[in-house]
């Protein structure tokens, strides 16, 4: 495996509450984006533990879409639910880290019925 596929660049974008300086960090091509967030100190909820079935870990991939797998009917099933949807929204745990580099924006909210009871 050649050194610029070994690992992927990730630019989380400021996010006022769960980031606010931004963060860059080079992820595991393979794993779950939503674990790579995780394991570097964001803490991105994730309702239904990381199994597709809520919209809590909803991300915007503002670059890199590309390279990663697209959505798949369940994932866009879900997507319905999450906050501040546009086109470059995915679920964090359907998201498979790939490709060079990916820019991630964290939406401002997000619906987590299971918290809201």
């Amino acid at each position: 495996m050649s050194r610029d596929t070994a690992v992927t660049a990730v630019r989380v974008l400021p996010h006022p509450e769960l980031c606010p300086q931004g963060l860059r960090f080079e992820a595991r091509p393979g794993r779950k984006l939503v674990d790579e967030l995780l394991e570097h100190g964001i803490a991105i909820e994730h309702a239904c533990e990381k199994v597709g079935a809520c919209a809590t870990c909803h991300v915007h991939l503002r670059e890199g879409a590309e390279h990663v797998k697209a959505a798949d009917e369940d994932e866009e099933d879900q997507l319905g639910d999450a906050w501040g949807l546009d086109a470059q929204s995915r679920l964090s745990c359907c998201v498979r880290v790939q490709g060079p580099a990916l820019v991630v924006e964290l939406p401002r909210y997000t619906k987590n019925h299971a918290r809201e009871r």
